[in-house]
């Protein structure tokens, strides 16, 4: 048994949130949240809060379930639609800005024998 959590329109670039998901792919949970933890990152504690999440919705699913057999099976980052604003520039120009955001999906699963 599986359950998920989703992260959407988070404010930071897919390209910079991956670097985080990467490093925890695959990993046991509660070694995932001590990876997320330590990484300097600005989303390692939003990633770290949606790990949570999902544990939570597991044992929501399955009372009774042991945290400590529990590994992130999938962990994917996706581009959300970005936000384009314009700023003013000299010799009445203007220069194009994006806000990128992103949605985070989290799987969380118990391990195989």
């Amino acid at each position: 048994m599986q359950a998920e959590a989703r992260l959407r329109y988070y404010k930071g670039s897919p390209q910079k949130v991956r670097l985080v998901a990467d490093v925890v792919r695959g990993q046991g949970v509660a070694r995932a949240l001590a990876m997320l933890k330590l990484t300097h990152k600005r989303c390692a504690r939003d990633i770290e809060k949606l790990v949570r999440s999902a544990v939570a919705n597991l044992e929501q699913k399955m009372p009774g379930v042991d945290a400590g057999k529990l590994v992130l099976t999938s962990i994917q980052v996706n581009q959300a639609p970005s936000l384009k604003r314009f700023r003013a520039a000299s010799m009445g120009r203007v220069f194009p800005r994006l806000h990128k955001f992103c949605h985070v999906t989290v799987q969380v699963a118990e391990r195989e024998k």
